[in-house]
Formats: C-alpha cells, structure tokens, sequence
C-alpha cells in the first residue's frame, strides 16, 4: 500500500506535477530516481517518482481518450524546436553537475554563468530537455541581459 504522502493528492489546495510520455516506463522511472534522488512512488500505470517536492508521472504514448478527445501523446522530436522544459533549482550547481554525471547523465555543456544563474541543460532518455539552475546574480539584483532575440527561451 502507498503512503498518502507519498502521492500527489493535496487535502486541501492545489499542487503541481509534471506528466511526460515515455517509450520505457522503467527506463524513465530509473533515469528520474538515480539522477534527482527520487523515490519510486508507482512503478507502472502510471510510473511515478517523487522528487524533492514535485513528482514526475510518466506512461507511454498513445491516441485520444474521452478526457482528451483529439490529443496523441508521443515523446517529443529531439531535432525540432522546443516548446517546454523541466526546470529543476539546486543549491550547488558543480556539486549535482559532478554527482550526475557520474551516474551516466549527459549534458549539453558544464555549467554556465549567465549572470543571474549557474545553468546548464541535459535530456532525459526520451529526450525531454531539463534545465539545472543555481541562482547567483539574482540573489543579489543581478539578472541576465535583456534579449533582442527571444529564442534563447530561458
């Protein structure tokens, strides 16, 4: 039996979680549980892992069902654009960039002074793009310069 606390179900109010379409629940729900320090609330239908205070909800794909009339769930293109990304807040940057790494975590690039934060990004093994964050700059009034271009997204 699953403890109450352990599952996304408030008595009171409202709390966020974050659903993803996975090809391998398992796969998902293991990547998820070593990389953030995540408990394995369910294992499948759907799979669930509670990470620090949010909880990840993975099931694989499919078509259109009664709540969803006219929507396909499928894991996304890792050569298009990107509309959404997980974005994840740490305390210490190289400390998590260094620990994930050596769990097998690829990142796009180490971690990069944007002025507000320390920042870099990984993808998930379906792709999904997350985004590792320490505040610095911003903790001291200090935000990233302004975009002409607004396609950096973050």
């Amino acid at each position: 039996m699953v403890n109450r606390e352990d599952l996304p179900a408030p008595e009171q109010g409202l709390l966020l979680t974050h659903f993803i379409t996975v090809k391998d629940v398992a796969r998902s729900r293991k990547f998820y549980a070593d990389i953030f320090g995540g408990e394995v609330v369910l294992e499948e239908n759907p799979g669930m892992v509670k990470v620090a205070n949010s909880w990840i909800i993975m099931n694989p794909g499919g078509g259109p069902t009664p709540d969803k009339p006219g929507i396909d769930l499928s894991t996304p293109s890792t050569d298009g654009p990107i509309s959404s990304f997980l974005n994840v807040r740490v305390a210490d940057i190289a400390t998590f960039y260094e620990q994930a790494t050596a769990k097998g975590a690829e990142f796009l690039t180490e971690p990069l002074d944007r002025k507000a934060e320390l920042r870099c990004y990984l993808r998930d093994p379906d792709g999904y793009l997350i985004e590792i964050g320490q505040g610095t700059g911003m903790l001291e009034g200090v935000f990233a310069d302004k975009q002409e271009d607004s396609s950096d997204g973050g």
